[in-house]
């Protein structure tokens, strides 16, 4: 299976089983093309068929220049560069080594800001009087992790790792710096017997930044691995969406703050992260608001939402987005020629090597190699899931208890879902989030419609960018 298209002046066809890509003319291009439509691509078979068809649309060359070109397609077949067969089906059977390596530790079922699009409900997750939000920063004892449970999750971490050495832990919320106290006692206790059990873990902060202060700054420099840090773009599209619980806005709350936090990281170990709704179309605009801030690591993502919601996008707005997101590489490309580049998570992929085979088959491990815990020490497949009974997987003394959903999770893979079997795109999105697929289709093997279209279109412009670098090297 190959996949062709042509953007910012490239024509460019991808191997789609062995990752190769080729940046063709628009004769090698067209004949490619063709091949694909042939019967089981029997190209030298139809070398007839190929040759009057490529001469009907140029008639300045040759039925020797024509030849010659599919001698080259025939080489490239050859050396699986072309046309290459999908083997990895096979290798796609349930994982049930059930290693875990990452956990997501909601540390506060409570926010101090008010999202117009928060997934979690602005942070109670549907737990309603258990995560109260005040404009001072209260919260309930049952929406704040404790110690013994936090410390609990770290030791079912270490105990579900098996031989794996290396674990993540991700401190999220609600708004995590609401139980900063924790997050440093459960990070120190993590060091303090990483050795002995001969594991090595490394931590993320998300934050929405309004309680940044000396002392996370400090604390996050010498033991947070990576601190992302939420904001929308431009003052006027983050006030609209991110707001205090009494409804002021929050950009000036937060901006100076992630300065100080980033400048003291060194500018690295941190990542801008924003979402755009319907109501910022031009989200380009919002990514490079936050890039002339002098931020090099960004990423914006869009809004998943239910199918009523105002925010959200249907797919009349595909060609809007499509065209933002490639305006959005094309300028990359040219701040980069100015040494102003930076870092658009989306459009970072690594074309040489990249995540390995199961990974790309598989994807993250959602259910399986990671997991996300609640302030009870409830778990579940991912911070997506957490609140939606039918998704609890048991907690951190028990261990998984709903083993059939963990086998569920198991089997998931490009091979299970109908729409991934024949997408160009399997091996780079690995199947996409499986909660966004179980909101847009009622199964963790389904897809997010809109959701496929944007990455493909997001993958598409990142193997562009780098074929225009290759190109200009």
């Amino acid at each position: 299976m190959i996949h062709c298209y042509k953007l910012h002046g490239y024509n460019i066809v991808l191997d789609v089983a062995s990752g190769s890509i080729h940046s063709v003319d628009d004769v090698a291009y067209d004949l490619i093309h063709a091949c694909e439509g042939l019967d089981d691509c029997d190209i030298e078979g139809n070398q007839r068929v190929l040759v009057q068809q490529v001469l009907s649309k140029y008639d300045t060359l040759t039925e020797a220049d024509i030849l010659e070109l599919i001698s080259d397609v025939e080489t490239l077949k050859s050396q699986g560069k072309l046309f290459s067969s999908d083997t990895y089906a096979n290798i796609a059977a349930i994982n049930n080594k059930y290693e875990l390596t990452a956990l997501c530790m909601n540390v506060s079922h409570v926010c101090n800001m008010s999202c117009a699009y928060c997934f979690a409900g602005k942070g109670e997750y549907g737990n309603g009087d258990d995560g109260k939000r005040s404009s001072n920063n209260e919260a309930s004892s049952t929406s704040l992790m404790n110690l013994e449970t936090a410390k609990r999750a770290i030791d079912f971490l270490i105990e579900q790792s098996g031989n794996k050495s290396n674990l993540d832990v991700d401190f999220f919320g609600g708004e995590p710096l609401l139980n900063w106290q924790l997050v440093k006692d459960t990070i120190m206790y993590a060091r303090s017997i990483e050795d002995k059990c001969n594991k090595k873990f490394r931590f993320t902060l998300t934050t929405n930044g309004l309680l940044i202060d000396d002392d996370v700054i400090d604390f996050a420099c010498k033991e947070i691995y990576n601190v992302v840090l939420s904001l929308d773009g431009r003052p006027e599209v983050n006030d609209a969406m991110r707001k205090t619980p009494s409804g002021g806005g929050t950009y000036f709350e937060v901006v100076d703050k992630f300065e100080e936090i980033v400048e003291a990281r060194q500018g690295k170990g941190y990542y801008i992260r924003g979402t755009f709704t319907n109501k910022n179309m031009d989200f380009v605009n919002d990514i490079l608001h936050i890039a002339n801030l002098g931020y090099k690591e960004l990423s914006m993502e869009p809004v998943v939402t239910k199918d009523d919601d105002p925010l959200g996008f249907t797919m009349d707005d595909l060609p809007e987005l499509y065209r933002q997101y490639e305006e959005l590489a094309v300028e990359m490309l040219k701040r980069e020629k100015n040494g102003e580049g930076f870092s658009f998570y989306h459009y970072t992929i690594d074309l040489s090597g990249g995540p390995c085979v199961h990974k790309r088959i598989a994807g993250c491990g959602v259910g399986i190699e990671y997991l996300a815990v609640t302030p009870s020490g409830e778990l579940y497949p991912c911070h997506q899931f957490v609140g939606d009974t039918n998704f609890l997987m048991g907690n951190v003394w028990s261990g998984v208890t709903n083993n059939e959903l963990r086998d569920g999770f198991a089997t998931c893979s490009i091979y299970t879902r109908e729409e991934c079997r024949d997408c160009w795109a399997r091996f780079y999105c690995s199947g996409g989030c499986a909660a966004n697929a179980y909101n847009d289709s009622g199964s963790i093997n389904g897809i997010n419609k809109l959701g496929c279209e944007l990455f493909k279109k997001r993958i598409e412009c990142a193997i562009m960018m780098n074929v225009a670098r290759q190109i200009s090297a």
